[in-house]
């Protein structure tokens, strides 16, 4: 069977997408990360399925390499890289509980959360979010469609406006090594 169809058709939406983007949007997400990171403050990411794993390469890429290539460590953590917490709140209280609770009596004002949720829906994230922006955090969404609550409550947005899941998700993945290889530069300037 030739594929080659699809993949044209697949990557041809994608192209279409990122002709969409709010680079200027965007732009202000990564600086407020940039600053979070220079400033020393804490950075959590979160995000449920796909999103999570997103959440997680970025916490790897970011502690380690960011880290090494800039001389100024990342002070990063995935509140779902913690499996068994995450199963002992889900079971013991609630799955919409999973990321607020960790957040509770630890994030603090200046701190970054950077959530990922391709619907922007996801009720774990919205609870974390709200909660981390009563304690006066800095809120990074990262989200496609039309964005859902995650948008609309987030102080920044790296949003990708396609409903699509799968070509929303990969851009999300592309925000992650765009912003490496950006602080890569501005480190050595």
């Amino acid at each position: 069977m030739d594929f080659t169809k699809f993949f044209t058709e697949y990557f041809a939406k994608e192209h279409e997408t990122i002709q969409k983007l709010d680079l200027e949007e965007i732009n202000l997400a990564i600086n407020a990360i940039k600053n979070a990171w220079l400033n020393g403050n804490q950075i959590y990411s979160m995000g449920n399925g796909g999103s999570a794993s997103t959440a997680s390469h970025m916490v790897c890429d970011f502690n380690k390499n960011v880290s090494l290539q800039t001389g100024h460590k990342f002070n990063m953590i995935c509140l779902n890289d913690n499996l068994p917490i995450m199963m002992a709140i889900a079971n013991d209280i609630s799955y919409d509980q999973v990321f607020k609770l960790q957040l509770q009596d630890n994030v603090k004002a200046g701190d970054l959360i950077i959530a990922f949720s391709g619907s922007g829906n996801s009720n774990n994230v919205i609870q974390a979010v709200e909660y981390a922006k009563k304690q006066e955090a800095v809120i990074v969404g990262v989200t496609g469609y039309d964005g859902g609550k995650l948008r609309k409550i987030s102080d920044y947005n790296m949003h990708v406006p396609c409903n699509d899941m799968q070509v929303a998700e990969d851009l999300h993945l592309a925000f992650v090594h765009m912003i490496m290889r950006a602080f890569y530069q501005t480190q050595k300037n």
